[in-house]
């Protein structure tokens, strides 16, 4: 059974968190999903055999949290994530996937002291601008404005509604516009079968973001879900690295 707490905000936020030494490592999932998933599960395990404190949560609308998806943009999200970060005292290594890539990068842009590492998979970085904004019709673009939402199908189940706050709201989130410096151990892991977030990306983010320890791992034929067992030992082998470096 999940704890709880509320956020500054009112949003009531889900999540487990496993005692252990610092720095811990904070699991920020994607858009739509949740803490149940393979990599937060997985993540939690080892870092339990190593004895390291971990947090895995839900944002809200998300998952075991309150509220409703709709209701949500990357801005109230990137609040809860700020809450969740207030359950820990001392530095943290984040691993944000897909959509908690982009949310990992505005903490790290907003409290980097707080930041001992970060590790990025499948990072969607300005998603909502350039990927779903850029990629709309000019019918759906109507349709957004004059009823407030649209459906968009996924191959992971029911059709995602995308709303307009969801999408103007995003602008003022951007990280890709402005310098987006990352003082600390940086590893992006990206799949180069990613059907929903293409290598370009991982590419511009790499070129775009500054700071004394970055790189970029290619996984070929990965694809966006990172979730088989390589991808996994990747994942645990970033933080690692992340961990050995810059602790």
């Amino acid at each position: 059974m999940a704890d709880t707490f509320v956020t500054p905000q009112g949003r009531r936020i889900a999540y487990h968190l496993t005692d252990g030494t610092g720095p811990a490592v904070v699991f920020l999932g994607g858009f739509k999903s949740d803490m149940q998933g393979t990599k937060a599960v997985y993540l939690e395990n080892w870092a339990r055999a190593q004895g390291r404190a971990f947090l895995r949560f839900d944002y809200s609308g998300h998952g075991q949290s309150g509220g409703d998806f709709t209701d949500g943009a990357i801005g109230d999200w990137f609040q809860d994530a700020c809450a969740a970060l207030g359950l820990i005292a001392g530095p943290v290594v984040l691993v944000g996937s897909s959509m908690g890539g982009w949310i990992s990068l505005l903490a790290a842009r907003t409290m980097p002291d707080r930041i001992a590492g970060l590790v990025t998979i499948a990072a969607a970085p300005d998603f909502t601008e350039d990927s779903m904004w850029a990629g709309f019709s000019d019918a759906q673009k109507a349709k957004l404005e004059s009823k407030g939402q649209v459906a968009l199908p996924s191959e992971y189940g029911d059709p995602y509604i995308i709303t307009k706050r969801l999408i103007t709201e995003g602008r003022s989130r951007l990280v890709l516009r402005d310098p987006l410096p990352l003082p600390f151990p940086v590893r992006f892991l990206q799949g180069t079968a990613d059907a929903d977030v293409d290598m370009s990306v991982a590419l511009r983010l790499l070129d775009h973001a500054t700071g004394p320890d970055m790189r970029l791992t290619l996984v070929k034929g990965a694809d966006h879900r990172f979730s088989d067992a390589r991808c996994l030992q990747l994942i645990t082998a970033a933080v690692a690295d992340v961990l050995a470096t810059g602790w």
